[in-house]
């Protein structure tokens, strides 16, 4: 580790940004200008292009000389995001999305918070929001928070990849993002890491979330809760849990399913009762299951 102000005793270890884009020209500048603009020094800028038809990749060669480039084909934020991931050469790696910002001193709290609390692997903080170039206030359900928050992360996404610094190893012990969510890819990740560690968090709203755009996930893509369905049958299945955490899983897991298949029987979209219904059906049964096993014993 070295130190990133030659007026500072403080050492930070080393931290690589990485901002997946696409045809985003548009904000691209805003979103790395508030990284070049960190209190911190910044060692290394990776901005991953997933296919922009746009000027993204001649603002980035011409105007940010110093940040990485990395081209791919438009196969999703997730595939972007693990470009970034397996180049990145810092310990730390923290998360910046094209249409968000970040205020001038995110990643020195972070750092210091880290210093001040060193066995956390993932900080995150607090945000401020704009919907349509208009402040908004969040909802109480969207109130930030550290320590064991598996549970909170179960209804809805408590955690913004914007916001995030997490060491490599973390993401190394638990995998990087799933490249078969087309959405909801950072519900999946950050319940994987809240099922296993606690997570530290600043209470600053120092991360600016812009929303409203019309190519954003939420609205490029129906049903949302079809993705976190899938990533909660992946949690269940291949991550382990502790009791309280299986039968909490599989509460949100039935409940989210009655809403899908409850929905398709109004419509009578049997597509969606044939996927779903079987899928409600299993995991109800396990459901019943583990709730009697502590009699059993």
């Amino acid at each position: 580790m070295r130190s990133h102000d030659n007026n500072s005793n403080e050492y930070f270890p080393l931290v690589s940004v990485v901002i997946p884009t696409l045809n985003r020209c548009h904000c691209l500048p805003r979103a790395l200008d508030s990284v070049f603009s960190q209190t911190v020094y910044v060692d290394e800028v990776i901005v991953v292009d997933n296919g922009s038809t746009d000027n993204t990749v001649s603002l980035i060669k011409n105007k940010y000389p110093d940040a990485t480039l990395l081209q791919q084909e438009k196969i999703g934020v997730s595939a972007a995001r693990n470009m970034g991931i397996n180049r990145a050469k810092g310990n730390w790696i923290a998360f910046l999305d094209s249409d968000d910002a970040w205020c001038p001193t995110k990643l020195e709290r972070q750092l210091t918070a880290h210093s001040e609390s060193p066995r956390h692997r993932l900080i995150h903080t607090d945000e401020i929001w704009f919907r349509n170039g208009k402040r908004v206030n969040q909802l109480k359900k969207h109130k930030k928070c550290g320590g064991n928050i598996f549970l909170n992360c179960l209804s809805l996404c408590c955690i913004s990849p914007s916001s995030v610094l997490i060491e490599k190893t973390l993401l190394q012990d638990i995998g990087n993002f799933d490249e078969n969510l087309p959405a909801c890819e950072d519900y999946d990740m950050w319940l994987r890491v809240c099922a296993r560690e606690e997570v530290l968090y600043v209470n600053e709203s120092l991360t600016i979330k812009h929303n409203g755009s019309s190519d954003q996930l939420s609205k490029k893509y129906w049903g949302m809760d079809r993705f976190r369905i899938a990533s909660l049958e992946n949690l269940l299945l291949e991550t382990p849990l502790t009791p309280q955490q299986k039968m909490a899983s599989l509460k949100i897991l039935i409940k989210k399913l009655e809403i899908v298949v409850n929905g398709a029987l109004k419509r009578n979209n049997q597509g969606i009762i044939y996927a779903y219904r079987p899928k409600l059906e299993k995991w109800e049964k396990l459901f019943h299951k583990e709730k009697l096993r502590p009699l059993e014993e």
